[in-house]
């Protein structure tokens, strides 16, 4: 049987899916503030949770874990400000043959929306994406083997984890092939710590474009399409009430929507004002950013 989030069981009765179809400018489902009947709901996206049994009144689950796979397409992608100038470049008018050596990198803190960009960037050029932290010099081989890739993109540079001898065979290979190299770091290229001289002279000369902290019409709209996604029904005056209260950062609603969800499945309850207390209030003691 195939369930989905909203789904709902009486013992002895098939299924039956009851759905709140309220639908916003991103495709989110608001709830009323007071659900209404007295069956118990089963949610199920990201986390399988069933009744521990059947005949039990109990709103005690078991949550069996299933990863939740971001949508990064082009549809998804929230514009502001803080990623204009990414965006700019990206996809302006000039795009890739104002680049320096054809290479551009996009540096930015976490939750900014560089993943997102460079996924949307490599769908449009059918670039090959690699995450900088599995690039060695099989990869590169592998790269380098019939006609190589005619765009690359590599994700997440850090220079903790990061091959030097590969990230400058990769970039030396694509300007042979004159491949465009789209890049993305959290840090500003300036502040890593390289120790190969011919990559650092490649960095030096690579555009850097940062991505800024989000602004509040973007974390409004992050939030509703993340709670889209999980096909998360919360009320819009819960909504509004925890958005002012998060780290203005998109990592914070991030994990916030990630722990509405695990509350949704854990308790099978509505998420009303009492759970984005508690809720908020264990993310503000424990993050970091």
């Amino acid at each position: 049987m195939s369930l989905a989030r909203g789904s709902s069981f009486k013992a002895g009765e098939a299924a039956r899916i009851a759905v709140t179809d309220r639908v916003c400018d991103t495709k989110c489902a608001y709830a009323p503030e007071k659900s209404s009947g007295t069956e118990e709901r089963v949610a199920v996206q990201g986390t399988l949770a069933l009744p521990l049994s059947p005949s039990s009144s109990s709103r005690s689950q078991i949550a069996l874990p299933f990863s939740h796979q971001p949508v990064l397409d082009e549809a998804g992608f929230v514009p502001a400000r803080s990623n204009a100038a990414a965006r700019a470049w990206l996809f302006g008018q000039r795009t890739i043959e104002g680049w320096p050596d054809r290479r551009l990198l996009l540096w930015g803190g976490p939750g900014r929306g560089k993943t997102h960009l460079l996924r949307v960037w490599a769908a449009r050029r059918e670039a090959k994406v690699i995450e900088a932290r599995a690039l060695d010099a099989e990869v590169v081989k592998n790269l380098a083997a019939g006609d190589g890739p005619g765009a690359l993109a590599i994700d997440d540079l850090s220079d903790d984890v990061l091959d030097e001898v590969a990230l400058l065979q990769a970039l030396n290979l694509a300007r042979e092939l004159g491949a465009p190299v789209l890049m993305t770091a959290r840090q500003a290229p300036a502040r890593w710590r390289l120790t190969v001289p011919d990559l650092q002279s490649r960095v030096r000369a690579t555009m850097a474009v940062s991505l800024g902290p989000a602004e509040d019409v973007l974390l409004r709209r992050l939030m509703l399409r993340l709670l889209a996604e999980r096909q998360l029904v919360v009320a819009a005056s819960v909504v509004e009430w925890m958005l002012p209260r998060l780290p203005r950062e998109a990592r914070a609603v991030q994990l916030a929507v990630q722990r509405i969800d695990a509350a949704s499945l854990s308790t099978g309850a509505a998420f009303d004002r009492a759970a984005a207390s508690a809720l908020i209030e264990e993310l503000l003691e424990n993050y970091s950013g």
